[in-house]
Formats: structure tokens, sequence, C-alpha cells
């Protein structure tokens, strides 16, 4: 009985491996039946009358488009080639370079209506669809060459955006999703998925790199803008940073999944608490404001500070002002300063500026006729204001100032363009021609002298003497 149960457990097992090497190999056959069903199936396609009529199809959509990006080149300026040495401005900089992407701009979108067309009279329109993928991803690397100038965005956009947007126009892209979607973690309340993290650093960083490269073109094409003063310029450049800082900030956060509503109780709780760290901050950010609206200091400006510093005004921010000084050196100011106390603008309404030397001459000289001389050679001077057409009150002029114990103390005044130090320095310039005229024409500049008289000289003898 052992032996018989044995023999039928294994004849049930031989039958069972037998059935499944049958199943095996009607999958096997299946499969490879399949395979050749597909091949004959793209064989077919490939020789068929509408596959060629689409090929067609497609070689007539680039001619169209090439030939009406060309008409639309030529009639719109913008998009023509500017003349080579001709520094653009950045809006017709990018005018250009999207003048040549109208070319695969214009394929995609014949393209995009001729499969509407073949789907519907050349069945199915798979050559269709291809091109269009095709030329899409073409566009794309096209932007990239033509607007991304910077090498590690570029870099980005073409090893990470170009793989998204292919698996994207195949339709794989939504799978991908759900699966990222899926491999996610429970901390508490948060639920942090894979695809939550691959939005936030893809959308963040691409949201940093269009703020950043927003904010440098729109604050240049702001300052290029010669029918506003420097000074409301500078605001609105300034209006425009922060408005764009405070549109990629919401942005940011709507991609993290933050609620703004409850983000705006809790900033209002944390706000009033730096408040009053922050004091410091905000009184330099609305002074800043202040400076750039009432126009009180201006890049270019020479200012000179309470404590007697001086520079020219090289960078107004919201925070602080920057003075260059003369030997190369960055004065920071708070913009408080400013506001709290006082400073001299020299440049502020009128670049010109008044300043004097001093010299003196002999008592035996003849001041009527040196004067005449000094005059004349201090107007030479190239930065010295003077000329028929200047009114008298500034030309130069030369004037006794008093009289000193060893001669005539006179002085020199002139207006020029400016301040008379650094680069400017003119004052140096007029003792240099004043001693040479001097000199020419035998002046005397006199140096110190002490007589002394012994008004009784018996008195400084001893008896005997």
């Amino acid at each position: 009985m052992k032996n018989q149960a044995n023999v039928t457990v294994l004849s049930s097992r031989a039958g069972d491996l037998t059935r499944s090497g049958i199943k095996t190999k009607m999958l096997n056959e299946e499969q490879l039946t399949g395979l050749q069903q597909s091949a004959q199936e793209w064989l077919a396609a490939a020789t068929r009358i509408e596959t060629y009529a689409e090929i067609g199809l497609i070689l007539l959509i680039y001619l169209a488009a090439y030939a009406l990006a060309k008409r639309v080149r030529k009639f719109f300026s913008w998009f023509q080639e500017p003349p080579p040495g001709v520094n653009l401005e950045p809006l017709r900089r990018l005018s250009f370079r999207f003048g040549k992407l109208l070319f695969p701009l214009f394929a995609i979108l014949l393209l995009r209506l001729s499969v509407e067309f073949s789907q519907v009279h050349l069945d199915g329109g798979w050559v269709m669809k291809f091109a269009l993928v095709v030329a899409m991803l073409l566009l794309f690397n096209s932007f990239i060459n033509l607007v991304v100038t910077h090498e590690l965005a570029a870099i980005a956009f073409r090893w990470v955006g170009l793989p998204i947007l292919f698996l994207h126009l195949i339709g794989v892209l939504d799978d991908i999703v759900q699966i990222l979607d899926a491999m996610s973690v429970e901390i508490g309340n948060i639920h942090v998925s894979a695809y939550g993290l691959v939005r936030v650093i893809l959308f963040g960083s691409l949201l940093f790199w269009l703020g950043r490269v927003s904010n440098s073109t729109g604050q240049t094409i702001i300052r290029r803008q010669e029918k506003l003063d420097i000074r409301t310029r500078e605001v609105l450049a300034k209006g425009f940073e922060i408005g764009l800082f405070f549109l990629i900030a919401l942005l940011l956060l709507q991609v993290m999944g933050i609620n703004l509503t409850a983000l705006a109780v809790f900033g209002g709780a944390v706000g009033v608490g730096l408040g009053f760290g922050l004091q410091a901050i905000a009184s330099n950010f609305i002074s800043g404001l202040i400076i750039l609206l009432d126009r009180s200091v201006s890049v270019g400006d020479f200012i000179e500070l309470e404590d007697g510093r001086t520079g020219t005004v090289t960078e107004l921010s919201m925070r602080s002002t920057t003075l260059e000084t003369f030997d190369g050196k960055d004065i920071v100011v708070p913009n408080e300063k400013f506001i709290t106390t006082t400073f001299t603008n020299w440049t502020h309404k009128n670049k010109k500026q008044r300043y004097r030397v001093d010299f003196s001459v002999a008592y035996r000289t003849d001041v009527r006729k040196m004067v005449d001389l000094v005059k004349a050679a201090v107007g030479k001077h190239p930065q010295v204001i003077s000329g028929p057409g200047i009114p008298l009150e500034e030309q130069p002029d030369c004037e006794i100032d008093s009289f000193g114990d060893s001669g005539i103390n006179m002085f020199v005044e002139f207006w020029m363009e400016g301040i008379d130090d650094g680069r400017n320095r003119v004052g140096g310039d007029l003792l240099l021609i004043i001693l040479e005229t001097l000199q020419a024409n035998n002046i005397e500049i006199p140096f110190p002298q002490r007589e002394v008289r012994i008004l009784n000289p018996s008195q400084g003898r001893e008896p005997g003497g």
C-alpha cells in the first residue's frame, strides 16, 4: 500500500511538471508570436502610403515654418540681427534671441495642427506624433543655448529638464509621479514624499534662477531709462527688487505646500517680536526709502560726514550708502545717519564749487600789476572756469587778505567743476602756477624776518667793562 501511494504521488508530480512545461512553452510561443506580430505591424506601417504621406507633410511643414519665420523676422526689426559691435539693451537682446526661435515655434504649431488632421485622415499619424516630440525637444534645447547663459544653469536644464520634458511628451511622467508620491513618510501631521522633495528641489532651483535673472535684467532696464532722473531710477529698481523677492518667496511657499493663511497668522505674531530686535534694520530700510524719495543723496554726490570723513556716493542700497574716498577706501554708512545727523552734500544741486589758495608777496610789490598777472595765469588752467562768456562773479579773482608781519597776504578765488581733491586736485597746480608767475616777474615772496634793536647799549655793560 505504501509503495502504491508513493507511485501515485510521483505520478501526480510528474503530471504537474508536464503541465507546467507545456504552459511555459505555450507562453514562450505566445510572446514570440506577439513580437512577430508587432514587427509585422511596424513593417506594414513603415511601408504604407500614409506613412510616406506623413513624411512628405512634415517636410512641407518645415519649409512653410522656415519661410514664415524668415518673413516675420524681416517685417519686425526687433527680431533682426544687429550690426556687429553694438551694445544691445536687455530687451533688444532678448527679442533678437527669441527671433531665432520663431522657426521651431512655427514648426511645432503646424505639426500640432497636422497631428489632429493625421489622426482623422491618415489612420493614427504616429510619424507626425514622433516628429512633434522631436521638434519640442529640439526647441527646448535651442532655448537653452540661446537664453540660458550661465554654464551651470544650462547643464541643469539640459540634463534634468530635457528628460522630464521627454517623459511628459510620451505620457510616462504621470506614472513616475504616482510612484514617487507613493514613496512617502508620515512624521506626525507632516507628510513627506519623494515626489515632494524632488518638486521642491527642481522648482525651487528654477525660481531662484528666474528671480536672479529677472532681477538683473529688470534693474538694468530701469537704470537705462534716461528720461528718468537717477533717484527715480534707483527707487524703481529697489522697488522692483523687493516686489520680485516677495513674489518668488510666495511661489516657493506654494511649491512647498505651506498654507499661507496659517503662515500669515504666525508671521504677525513673530513680526511683533522681531520688530523690537530689528529696529535698527527697519530704521535703515525706511531711511533708505526716504533718501531715495526726497533726493537728498544720489549716486555721484560728494558727501562730507559730521565726523569729517568725505567720499563720493557709489551705491545706494536699502540698508546703507557706500562712499568711496579718494584713496580707494569704501565707507559704508547706515542710511539712518543721513536722517538723524548733519552732513554736507557738496554737489547736490550744482557741480560747480568755489575754492581759494593763499600766498604772500613783499610790501614793495606793485600789487595792482601782480593781481592782473596772477588772475590771467590762473584762468589758463583747463579746469578753472574762465572766459568771456562766464559771469564776473565766477571769474578767477585775486584780492588782498591781510597785512602780515613779513608781507602782504593774498588769495585767489576760482570756480571749477567737481571737488578740488583726489583726481581733480587743482589747488596744488595753481600754487605752482602762481609761484612760477611771481618768479618770472621778479616778484619777491617774503619769508619771516625779525629786527632786533638795542635801545640803550650802556645798560648792557658791566662796571669796569
